[in-house]
């Protein structure tokens, strides 16, 4: 039987000290629990911390784009450095593999990427993800690596995705951690801290916001933190942390791989009646459609959204987004198929 797939996320504040560099103890205790899991499960480590540990060595940094981007070019071969030398006290080797949104884009070309990782694991090496903040097109700010993870977990069929961070897991309003969340609703959004650390580009909101939708892909998260003895130990077990249970699904492989991040090249907004059509699992007609954005081709990727911008679902189109201007109000005309819709 194949192992279930652990993806394990950790943010820039999680693994580094206070000036941003990192912390070789954490490293140390990460690669001590993870050699315990590797054992039964397949693992990706998702690691931020490259930018912190290569701005010491841009003179004047001030954190500017280009600043960060050279950061990360020094930071990522000794952030790897510093984990290769506390898995290899183990016996295991890790790979490295820098990433950019388009490789989850086209079906494709993601899975050549899913190939590479399958070899890996089959040679029991743990692939150590990054963001590939050198070359990418996105300003840094625009994503983070809980997204990343998210597309990981989803795209290659993790059973659970665990989410380090500072706090140790979701704050309720006097401190203290939230065991378990049953569903994510406006009452716990309503929990999140506004603030962020310094250090990392992401913070609980962005958390949550991933959280919700790998637990709708039938993904049990954790957001756990490294200050617990055997935090990411225990958060598997449901012993530390906060746990959010995933919803019951048969969502398809194929059908993950395009909820969880294919790349969305539009928006498309609808009216209530195309809301419901695609919760009685119906395809979306173009006569539902309030107005769209992106300039989309056939068989690429939409969000589509409520008019309260509330994301409903994702789809393959049917039409480009210049032939969907001439068909907006012509009856019966489909622009996405229900066999290509996955509601979110």
């Amino acid at each position: 039987m194949k192992r279930e797939l652990l993806v394990i996320k950790f943010g820039t504040a999680s693994i580094t000290k206070a000036d941003g560099t990192p912390d070789q103890d954490i490293l140390a205790e990460i690669a001590r629990q993870i050699s315990i899991l590797h054992k039964n499960y397949r693992v990706v480590i998702v690691s931020s911390g490259a930018v912190g540990a290569g701005k010491q060595f841009i003179k004047k940094y001030e954190g500017n784009i280009n600043q960060r981007k050279a950061a990360a070019a020094i930071g990522n071969p000794l952030l790897l450095k510093m984990y290769d030398a506390e898995f290899s006290k183990y016996g295991i080797v890790v790979a490295q593999s820098l990433l950019e949104r388009q490789h989850f884009a086209k079906r494709e070309q993601f899975l050549q990427l899913k190939a590479t990782y399958e070899e890996l694991w089959k040679n029991n090496i743990i692939p150590i993800a990054n963001e590939n903040d050198v070359v990418s097109n996105r300003e840094l700010k625009f994503s983070d690596n809980d997204e990343l993870a998210t597309l990981i977990a989803g795209g290659f069929g993790a059973t659970h995705l665990l989410l380090c961070t500072v706090s140790g897991g979701l704050l309720d309003g006097s401190g203290k951690i939230v065991d378990l969340v049953e569903k994510i609703d406006t009452e716990t959004m309503g929990l999140v801290n506004k603030s962020k650390s310094s250090l990392g580009l992401g913070g609980m909101a962005s958390k949550l916001t991933f959280t919700h939708l790998a637990t709708k892909m039938g993904i049990k998260v954790s957001i756990f933190g490294m200050k617990q003895a055997d935090g990411i130990i225990n958060a598997l077990q449901q012993k530390s942390g906060t746990s959010f249970l995933p919803e019951k699904n048969r969502i398809s492989a194929r059908n993950k791989w395009m909820a969880s991040g294919g790349m969305t090249v539009g928006k498309i907004t609808i009216d209530k009646g195309a809301v419901a059509a695609i919760h009685s699992k119906k395809s979306l007609l173009s006569v539902g459609i309030l107005e769209f954005e992106g300039d989309f081709q056939v068989g690429e990727i939409v969000e589509i959204i409520d008019i309260e911008q509330n994301t409903i679902a994702v789809g393959t189109t049917r039409l480009s987004a210049e032939k969907l201007k001439s068909e907006l109000k012509t009856p019966n005309t489909i622009l996405v198929h229900v066999d290509d819709l996955v509601v979110l």
